[in-house]
């Protein structure tokens, strides 16, 4: 038997929107006509889901939550841009959800198992992976993508086009202008590399023998004296290059190899790391 769903009689769920069995509207909150939000979901009061947006199951959104409404950018043309999100997503208090552009894929994705602190915002075109978490007041500007696992303190600004990758933790009240390598650490205004977010990857179960791997590689590519990045990144990848855990601090890198990376601050001033 399929489970009721429960609207409650102040709320405006328009004709068209596809509401999952379980699932609960509350007060005051507001669901638009194309909108698709999966079974067991919850919009607690004065939740706003708009727009060609398609939600999973289990989904959490808490007051003034906007979701869906016309992205931030003043090349929008009205395009039918469209917005995804997964299982097991919270939203919390003030959180917004822009849609995507013609000009960045038509496409904000956000996968399974994040939370979204209070007055966290995801811009369009952004790609949220798996079991992330953006803490309060954590900004992604357009067109950033996030990998599994990653954290975004609270009060971070992430650059446009920026890569966060995977179990990387970004420091609170950190401004991020360019890539974060997967494992890394940054901080400050204008966030430096501060090292590897080894807790993190101590409770995610990596092995000691991998958090070594992990480690020299990253000494290798970033500390190591001598070498263009292309000369110390070939190096890693003869040594590294088998080792699981490294490779996806070798494939982000060389995955776009032209872009600038978040580097150590050197002794005495700003720039690479030797």
């Amino acid at each position: 038997m399929t489970e009721a769903i429960q609207i409650h009689p102040s709320a405006v769920v328009e004709e068209g929107a596809r509401i999952g069995a379980g699932s609960r509207i509350g007060p005051f909150c507001v669901v638009g006509p194309r909108v698709e939000i999966g079974p067991h979901s919850v919009l607690h009061s004065h939740v706003v889901v708009t727009g060609n947006t398609r939600i999973g199951a289990r989904f959490q959104a808490f007051p003034f939550a906007v979701i869906g409404h016309q992205p931030q950018d003043l090349k929008y043309r009205g395009e039918d841009s469209r917005i995804e999100i997964g299982d097991d997503v919270v939203a919390r208090e003030h959180v917004t959800v822009n849609p995507g552009t013609e000009g960045g894929g038509m496409l904000t994705s956000i996968g399974n198992n994040v939370l979204l602190m209070v007055g966290a915002h995801v811009a369009h075109d952004c790609h949220v992976g798996n079991h992330c978490l953006l803490v309060n007041n954590a900004t992604l500007g357009g067109h950033v993508r996030v990998e599994d696992h990653a954290i975004i303190g609270g009060l971070s600004a992430v650059h446009q086009w920026v890569r966060i990758g995977a179990h990387a933790m970004i420091g609170g009240m950190s401004g991020v202008e360019a890539d974060v390598i997967p494992y890394g650490t940054v901080t400050g205004e204008r966030a430096h590399l501060a090292g590897l977010n080894i807790v993190g990857m101590k409770r995610r179960g990596f092995s000691r023998e991998d958090m070594h791997a992990v480690r020299a590689a990253y000494r290798r590519l970033f500390l190591a004296d001598g070498g263009t990045q292309a000369e110390r990144l070939a190096a890693v990848e003869a040594e590294f290059g088998e080792v699981e855990a490294v490779r996806p601090l070798i494939d982000f890198v060389k995955a776009e190899a032209d872009r600038a990376l978040t580097r150590p601050r050197v002794k005495g001033g700003a720039g690479d790391a030797s």
